[in-house]
């Protein structure tokens, strides 16, 4: 698996950002206060979470590019939930002004970067600026199927689907190998593990499933040793935030 290019990974990012503006602007009035797929979020909670992590991604990149690091969010985890229980309760509007904001915000911190700044070290996962438009990436990509406004994984395109398999194969428990085989594609093994499961189906369902949310084209299956079973089980999200201590 090979990363998209900065190049890329900005046009994938402006896409990202249009389909995610197309999915609010599709939420009915008071469809903010409707559940979003992520068990105990409204669609509110989620429009805050939007806003809020553009912006913090967005911080990271105009730190970096000076040379300075900073905290993905202002007050660590508790900082950043306070934030979205705080906003979650806001008007429809109030979220779309708030998410145009923070889009608009992380999309020119990424279009100002040259060349040689794309690598330049944040704090965010002790990592460099190409880690940060990665992960604005999955937020915008992935919290569009989660609004549940008409644009379910079955929009995630190849080239994001092959970027969460490489960020994924963390969720993939010490002792497994995944062997995933997307229909017409290459079969890929995620793990080194000693107890081999092969997961099929279409590669948009197999990336969902990987990544915690429900395959919207039903279209999985898992063998071992030739039978039938259940899918495995997963480790949780890699973290970018620290435990509170």
């Amino acid at each position: 698996m090979t990363s998209p290019s900065p190049a890329d990974l900005l046009a994938e990012l402006h896409k990202a950002a249009d389909a995610l503006t197309a999915a609010v602007d599709r939420i009915p009035a008071g469809g903010e206060r409707a559940p979003s797929t992520l068990p105990g979020w409204s669609r509110g909670h989620l429009l805050a979470h939007i806003a809020g992590i553009c912006s913090a991604l967005a911080r990271q990149v105009e730190f970096g590019r000076r040379g300075e690091t900073v905290a993905l969010y202002d007050g660590g985890v508790d900082g950043r939930n306070r934030a979205i229980d705080l906003a979650a309760g806001h008007s429809l509007e109030e979220h779309r002004t708030d998410a145009a904001a923070g889009l608009q915000r992380a999309l020119a911190a990424f279009d100002a970067l040259g060349d040689d700044e794309w690598q330049a070290p944040i704090a965010f996962r002790d990592g460099v600026i190409f880690d940060a438009g990665l992960a604005l990436w999955r937020e915008l990509v992935i919290h569009t199927a989660d609004l549940d406004a008409g644009a379910g994984p079955e929009t995630w395109n190849r080239a994001f689907c092959s970027h969460l398999f490489d960020f994924l194969v963390a969720r993939v428990p010490a002792e497994s190998r995944l062997v995933l085989q997307p229909v017409a594609l290459p079969p890929l093994a995620l793990g080194t593990g000693g107890s081999t499961v092969v997961v099929s189906g279409m590669v948009t369902d197999i990336a969902a499933w990987l990544a915690g949310r429900t395959p919207s084209l039903d279209s999985l299956r898992a063998t071992a040793a030739g039978d039938g079973t259940d899918l495995p089980g997963l480790l949780p999200w890699p973290s970018a935030m620290p435990e509170p201590k």
